[in-house]
């Protein structure tokens, strides 16, 4: 085993799974938190990731990224990460791979339209609303069900409190969140792991960089655009004097590759600053810290932030775009009102688990929906619904 540093995670030091599991089948050598990356991959939520939305809404081209490829993406990048730092791969990993698990068909237009159909105040005959990140939790301690005596994968604490806590503590959980902390507390109030850290920042990374080759690609942004952003700018400059006779088509790859690695540089040093002038000698005293201790240095945070708005701007709210997230929030609202109207139209295995009182109800036609794929929502509202003109993006 490769040295690791005092404040990184320690499988044989988990603080455990909430189901206790017998030996009855063989484990071979694979510690705590590898076993968690492996039921992760192999659960049916990672798969549907496949076909659920990125950036573009269920794209017709190959060579677009969605919810698979990006947690690929973001989980190279952490591990790397947190090879240099010492940290736990097989943590960092599982906490990449998972993390965006709970998102539902069309990315955020998706979860608006849950979101709106779970009324927030409970108080006045809502359902609590929809978050995401909460839904990655309920998926699965709750709705993943591959084992025979108990609900979920029944991951490790240390997992499910990064995945619970990846962008600091949660001081108003949603209901979802909440109901995963009633059953197993995962100490919300405190900061994560650096490894949970890490997982987040390189969410950040990855996205910022290659939804920029993605929006080339399409032909929403253009080069000239992106090189009114500094950081771009700055590193376009560079690729060009390591390449001058190379067309610049071919050099957009390259572009994002320095980025990524300018990024991770800046990351890893400020990082390291960070543990130093902090003195943690532990991981408790990582959670006990009070600050976030993976992160960018001033300069670079200033610079990818002018990258996030930018990005905004021009191509998350791109009118192409925008038409898009208003045609995947009518598919997900007519999904939800039919499905609460009309209980016959679920598929038997969910329906035959329908609550039959508020909130519970409307909360299990919001999970069969979040489940689903951009294409199988598509097709489930042709056929219970009626046609839909898609605008250009679908």
């Amino acid at each position: 085993m490769s040295y690791r540093a005092p404040w990184a995670s320690d499988p044989a030091r988990s603080k455990g799974r909430l189901q206790e599991e017998q030996n009855g089948s063989v484990r071979g050598p694979r510690d705590a938190f590898q076993r968690d990356r492996d039921r992760i991959i192999h659960s049916i939520s990672f798969r549907r990731l496949r076909h659920k939305t990125q950036v573009f809404m269920a794209p017709d081209g190959d060579h677009f990224r969605v919810r698979l490829t990006h947690s690929l993406e973001v989980a190279q990048i952490g591990r790397t990460i947190a090879r240099t730092l010492a940290l736990n791969e097989d943590l960092t990993e599982a906490l990449c791979l998972a993390h965006d698990i709970g998102h539902p068909p069309f990315g955020h237009a998706g979860e608006d339209a849950l979101k709106a159909a779970l009324m927030p105040s409970v108080e006045d005959g809502g359902q609590g609303g929809f978050d995401h990140n909460g839904h990655t939790l309920r998926t699965l301690m709750t709705i993943e069900r591959p084992y025979p005596l108990w609900n979920g994968l029944n991951l490790t604490w240390e997992t499910l409190e990064g995945l619970a806590k990846h962008n600091g503590p949660v001081r108003h959980p949603g209901w979802a969140l909440a109901a995963a902390d009633a059953e197993f507390p995962l100490a919300l109030t405190s900061f994560s792991s650096l490894e949970a850290q890490v997982a987040a920042i390189a969410d950040d990374i990855a996205y910022d960089n290659h939804d920029i080759d993605d929006g080339l690609r399409a032909g929403l942004l253009t080069l000239d655009q992106m090189l009114a952003v500094p950081l771009v700018a700055r590193g376009w400059d560079d690729v060009r004097r390591r390449f001058p006779d190379v067309a610049p088509k071919r050099l957009v790859g390259e572009l994002v590759r320095t980025q990524i690695g300018t990024m991770v540089n800046d990351l890893i040093a400020e990082t390291r600053r960070r543990i130093a002038a902090s003195g943690v000698t532990s991981v408790d005293d990582v959670r006990a810290a009070g600050q976030c201790l993976v992160g960018f240095s001033p300069e670079m945070r200033d610079a990818e932030r002018d990258l996030k708005r930018f990005m905004y701007a021009n191509l998350y709210h791109h009118p192409r775009q925008l038409a898009a997230a208003d045609a995947a929030h009518g598919i997900v609202s007519g999904l939800f009102a039919v499905y609460r109207d009309d209980p016959a139209t679920i598929p038997e295995e969910w329906r035959e688990r329908l609550p039959a009182a508020e909130p519970d109800r409307s909360r299990h036609i919001a999970d069969f929906i979040a489940g689903m794929t951009d294409r199988y929502a598509v097709s489930r509202y042709r056929e219970l619904v009626g046609p839909i003109d898609l605008p250009e993006g679908f």
